[in-house]
């Protein structure tokens, strides 16, 4: 099976970005707080040549579409993240030129893989390169988050651009949410004798819809009646105090899982320095615990694949990405792992859902250059 840049045409400028998978922290970055993510195998891989007019022509290799816009137009759809970069690009003060511009990815689409940040930081790195100036690739994820956040109009936090941009292969980005300071955390499955075991549940998975910017909305809410800046601001031995001063108990069961979440991120950290990779099992399963129970993002496809990646014998498992939908991740020892697979399958052919797709993962790297 040819990959995304095998099966680009040669170009002026070929760059790759990756999907990633979130080992642990969830809704967290929009809360200042921290993430654990690494980039996916998967890329979204572009190549593109200058035009000389300022106008843009998009082409899907998925969809064989083609997209023409230029500055005056108001894009929609999937190009609307390729406009939405070129937007944000301008408004930083880059004088954007004009391009073709073609894509092809390897990254699922609504899957709660990030396909969209994929595709916006690959993007930008093209633009970037054709225009012939310096954006630090620890300044692209603010950039590409913006163009999401006021063009598209979908309310992400940083970490799916952050971990697209900057994840280094082999490792897991320990991501402070408020600083966007980083520290590459050894993530070495292999010699650990584990596996990551990816499932896609198949269920509908969408940031711009209401449930998400609903749960953001509650977060900020809640930050001003506690007169924080963001539920960062919390941490777990003042949670009591600050759940009491919440009289609505949606809005704490929210808070209780950002904050205990935050700590579930530091704690894994911290087993993850230590090499002791099974140890981040507990925690990614009281992960999904929380947004089952807490930030009631779960159903029941992601619920079954869970329950039953622990009964055959794995360490962790949760939920990643947005919720309501996507994927779970499992961690797993390298001969249990198919037998986990074997068991989700037939879980999900029992309860009448849509067959899973199943893949094992590895720490891939950040956008990097295909032009040789």
């Amino acid at each position: 099976m040819t990959t995304a840049a095998e099966r680009l045409t040669k170009a002026a400028s070929m760059w790759a970005s990756p999907g990633r998978v979130n080992l642990i922290g969830e809704h967290t970055d929009y809360n200042d707080g921290f993430v654990l993510p690494f980039a996916l195998p998967h890329a979204t891989a572009v190549s593109g040549s200058r035009l000389a007019q300022k106008s843009w022509q998009v082409t899907s290799e998925q969809t064989g579409e083609t997209v023409i816009f230029d500055l005056e137009d108001k894009v929609e759809g999937w190009a609307s993240y390729v406009a939405a970069v070129v937007w944000a690009l301008r408004e930083a003060g880059v004088d954007v030129p004009g391009a073709t511009l073609t894509i092809a990815s390897d990254v699922p689409f609504g899957a709660g893989l990030s396909s969209s940040a994929a595709l916006e930081c690959a993007v930008m790195a093209v633009l970037v390169d054709l225009a012939g100036v310096d954006v630090p690739m620890r300044d692209r994820p603010r950039l590409a988050q913006r163009a999401e956040n006021e063009y598209v109009g979908a309310p992400t936090g940083i970490m799916d651009q952050a971990a697209s941009t900057l994840c280094r292969e082999g490792h897991a980005l320990f991501l402070d949410c408020r600083s966007l300071a980083t520290e590459q955390v050894p993530f070495d499955l292999a010699g650990a004798g584990l596996k990551i075991l990816v499932v896609d549940s198949k269920a509908p998975h969408a940031h711009v819809d209401g449930e998400y910017a609903a749960r953001r909305r509650a977060c900020e809410e809640a930050a001003a009646i506690l007169g924080v800046t963001a539920l960062r601001d919390v941490d777990v031995d003042g949670l009591p105090d600050a759940l009491a001063k919440l009289d609505d108990e949606t809005m704490r069961r929210r808070v209780r899982h950002v904050v205990t979440e935050n700590q579930r991120v530091l704690d894994t950290v911290d087993v993850l320095r230590a090499g002791d990779l099974r140890a981040a099992g507990p925690l990614m399963t009281a992960s999904h615990e929380s947004m089952r129970d807490d930030y009631e993002i779960t159903v029941p496809q992601v619920d079954t694949a869970v329950r039953v990646a622990l009964e055959h014998g794995a360490h962790g498992a949760r939920m990643t990405g947005g919720g309501f939908g996507g994927c779970v991740l499992a961690l797993v020892d390298e001969e249990s792992c198919d037998a986990v697979e074997t068991a989700v399958r037939k879980a999900f052919a029992a309860n009448g859902f849509t067959p899973p797709d199943t893949f094992v993962v590895t720490p891939g790297q950040g956008t990097y250059s295909l032009s040789k």
